[in-house]
């Protein structure tokens, strides 16, 4: 699938939603096109520990609580470049042992171009982390396994919703949206 190929690839289009893909074809002839390209993607952190192997691989009775918290930060680099970091956390337990606890920071090196400022903060807090999140789950699930459980497999996470709830808590502190 071509990238440069607005029909087929616009990282802007959530939900058949044409309008921002058409606001940015339609402003072409006007302006540089929106567009969002991945330059590198990389683990910028990574830990994983199985703290009561292999007591805890005996026959459990129930399931584990799995706790989970999700994190996204960015950074600019340049006029155009931008770095954005996926954090997730992560601990199952059962009763007062702990089986597994995780930390992993995943980050990704954007070039968007063609963006106005006001939206600027949104792509950057919702479409980067959102194309990272399928590698950093699939490094969790593999560290999960790999540790002697089954794989974590992390629900599919709604960032606009985290981008909002970050909004709605900085506005209530008087302060402008953050880019982390």
């Amino acid at each position: 699938m071509p990238q440069d190929d607005p029909e087929t690839f616009n990282p802007l289009i959530r939900d058949g939603d044409l309008s921002m893909a058409n606001d940015a074809t339609n402003g072409a002839a006007q302006g540089a096109q929106a567009s969002l390209t991945a330059l590198v993607q990389y683990v910028k952190d990574f830990s994983f520990e199985n703290p009561n192997a292999p007591r805890v691989f005996g026959q459990q009775q129930q399931s584990p609580q799995i706790q989970l918290q999700v994190n996204v930060g960015a950074s600019q680099l340049s006029e155009t470049d931008v770095e954005s970091v996926l954090t997730l956390e992560g601990k199952a337990e059962i009763g007062t042992d702990t089986l597994f606890v995780f930390e992993l920071s995943y980050a990704g090196v954007f070039r968007i171009t063609g963006v106005p400022a006001e939206h600027m903060a949104a792509v950057v807090m919702i479409e980067c982390p959102r194309l990272l999140f399928p590698f950093a789950r699939q490094i969790v699930a593999d560290a999960v396994r790999n540790g002697g459980f089954p794989p974590l497999y992390i629900d599919p996470v709604d960032f606009a919703a985290l981008y909002q709830q970050r909004v709605a808590e900085t506005q209530g502190a008087g302060a402008p949206a953050p880019l982390s």
